[in-house]
């Protein structure tokens, strides 16, 4: 009938609050943004795309870590779900005296 195309499910978008501390809301220029995200990718990839709006914070990539919706979650290949209204934090590294 149709040969071999195949359907693809409509591609999913969630709109989430990002706040950015310390460094990352230096590296930015801003403290907090509302963006649209793929609702399913892995942390990897949700850093990436925090990279592509923000190419300075690639300095963080190795030392950052990322919290959804408050849960820790390490940059790998851990898939989470978006939904809207989600908030995801940028966390870099911390130093004091």
């Amino acid at each position: 009938m149709f040969g071999s195309a195949v359907l693809q499910a409509p591609f999913m978008i969630s709109e989430v609050s990002v706040l950015y501390f310390a460094k990352g809301a230096e590296l930015t220029g801003v403290k907090s943004e509302t963006v649209k995200l793929p609702s399913e990718l892995t942390t990897i990839q949700l850093w990436l795309e925090l990279e592509k709006r923000h190419p300075k914070l690639c300095v963080l990539r190795e030392h950052v870590v990322l919290a959804v919706r408050q849960e820790y979650v390490d940059l790998c290949d851990q898939t989470v779900s978006l939904h809207d209204g989600d908030e995801v934090a940028v966390i870099p590294p911390l130093s004091g005296g």
